[in-house]
């Protein structure tokens, strides 16, 4: 799961950003209003923590264009401002939560997984399709009720896949989503080939009711039965 940190304060950004990482989430982060408003118009996010008191804009503008473009991140806000008009104008433009500064690291991630699972995953930690089972917080797959061992990234791909079942998944929103901005840089997708035929094979090895089907020229999509 993706995740992008908009906040001015380094040694709280940086904070922030290793809480995630240790949570086994790919985050990116911006510290004023023009990186953060390239960053939501370029690519998609999971979660957007979003400051409200940025240098060179608002934050509450970002979440503007977020509504005018019609993109669906999760959206939570983290302000000093604990003021009521604060908080109902963000809500009211598409925030998902408020969490008023300052806060313990738990907590935020606590919320961060909540609003995930709300929107990506119908509010479940735990999904079940068929034979197959997913711990989503735990990061744990089950197949006929026996643990399937899995690399970090192969889970995320079965996550964003799960997430978005019988869905046409082009390879480079998927490479994006998984491996972040910095995709930008690599060269093709020979890396999501080895990926996903790892965990086709697991899949397949464990007989796992559901499928990842390529669509040539594309990307993949996956088949539940």
């Amino acid at each position: 799961m993706k995740v992008l940190v908009i906040e001015d304060e380094d040694e709280l950004r940086n904070v922030i950003v290793s809480s995630l990482e240790k949570e086994n989430f790919l985050v990116e982060s911006a510290a004023d209003y023009t990186a953060a408003l390239d960053k939501v118009t370029g690519y998609q996010y999971d979660c957007i923590l979003l400051d409200i008191m940025l240098p060179g804009g608002n934050g509450l503008s970002v979440l503007n264009a977020l509504k005018k473009m019609k993109k669906q991140e999760n959206v939570i806000i983290i302000s000093a401002k604990n003021s009521v008009d604060d908080k109902v104008n963000g809500l009211n433009l598409g925030a998902d939560d408020y969490l008023a500064k300052p806060f313990h690291l738990s907590e935020l991630t606590a919320r961060v997984k909540s609003v995930i699972r709300r929107k990506s995953m119908n509010g479940q930690n735990v999904i079940e399709l068929n034979n197959v089972k997913i711990h989503v917080d735990d990061r744990l797959l089950y197949v006929n009720s026996e643990p399937v061992s899995l690399h970090r990234k192969e889970f995320d791909i079965l996550a964003y896949f799960i997430a978005n079942k019988n869905r046409l998944i082009n390879k480079a929103a998927l490479a994006e989503h998984i491996w972040g901005d910095h995709i930008d840089q690599a060269d093709d997708f020979e890396f999501i080939y080895s990926q996903i035929k790892n965990l086709r094979k697991k899949l397949k090895d464990t007989g796992a009711q559901l499928e990842i089907q390529a669509v040539y020229g594309v990307g993949y999509k996956l088949i539940v039965p």
